[in-house]
């Protein structure tokens, strides 16, 4: 058995010795590195400067916020105009540092990436949640979700 091997061996080494055309050599398939200078595919008109592209869902229809043991859950359900808008997100205001009390989201949404039905208000909720620790809770006397048609508040 160890015959047959080292005779394959032998074979491919010599195979790979002689110059055929053939590169048998695996020690040479590869060449040396070169430097190469890397070009920045820029979008016409510049990166986005902060601002979410996304669109505000269509109205916010609840608003909870839940105690846990490290701090506070906001869970907000919205109600976009048709079925398919996905990747939904509270997104703070002022880096979520509250204003004269009052912590500010924004209701951010994906809108479908092809044409979709109206379908029930049901089919259509989405739901978006986000977390206050208990560090930045005591500052917080309100809690405040915006959509495009309204917003809703919830008081300590």
């Amino acid at each position: 058995m160890t015959g047959r091997i080292l005779a394959a061996l032998s074979l491919v080494l010599g195979l790979a010795a002689c110059d055929s055309g053939i590169n048998l050599n695996p020690f040479t398939w590869f060449g040396g590195s070169t430097d190469e200078k890397l070009v920045a595919v820029e979008p016409s008109g510049g990166w986005p400067t902060g601002e979410d592209p996304r669109e505000l869902v269509a109205q916010i229809t609840a608003l909870s916020v839940d105690r846990t043991t490290a701090g506070a859950i906001v869970h907000a359900t919205g109600l976009p105009p048709k079925i398919g808008y996905w990747e939904a997100e509270l997104v703070a205001e002022n880096d979520g540092e509250p204003v004269d009390g009052v912590v500010t989201y924004r209701f951010h949404v994906w809108s479908p990436l092809w044409e979709q039905g109206t379908g029930s208000e049901y089919a259509r909720s989405i739901d978006a949640g986000a977390f206050i620790s208990d560090r930045d809770l005591p500052d917080v006397r309100q809690i405040r979700v915006i959509g495009a048609q309204n917003a809703m508040t919830v008081r300590r």
